[in-house]
């Protein structure tokens, strides 16, 4: 009579996977084309409460974002429109803090650096209100 490995049992790889704490039974690996998703939503959610003015009364275009990730870190870059007037570095500060909360808590990433790339500013009032008299 021959008997035969543990694994080979019909019960024994998951009596094995059960063994084992769930942080190290595998990684969950998100793509950077996600993250990139994500950030641009969470900067469109901060230009919609963090701003001066309202977005809904100003035309800004839809954020735009790009990634690196590795090692469980993420490094992002945001190019996107802003409303006129308003103050730059309070806004880029606060677009900066909240995308990078935002995006840690949703992927569980550290977020090492986030850069702005502010394309245009749009004003609030529309161009044929600014004329010079």
């Amino acid at each position: 009579m021959t008997s035969q490995p543990a694994a080979a049992s019909p019960g024994g790889a998951a009596a094995l996977r059960s063994a084992l704490p769930a942080a190290e039974r595998g990684a969950t690996v998100i793509p950077d084309k996600v993250v990139a998703r994500i950030a641009a939503r969470a900067a469109r959610e901060a230009l919609a409460t963090h701003t001066d003015t309202s977005a809904a009364h100003v035309k800004l275009a839809a954020p735009h974002a790009s990634v690196t990730v590795g090692s469980g870190t993420a490094r992002l870059g945001l190019t996107l429109d802003l409303p006129y007037p308003t103050d730059l570095a309070r806004t880029s500060r606060r677009l900066q803090h909240y995308v990078s909360e935002r995006v840690a808590h949703l992927t569980g990433m550290r977020v090492t650096e986030v850069t702005l790339v502010i394309e245009h500013l749009v004003p609030s009032g529309g161009l044929e209100d600014r004329r010079v008299q």
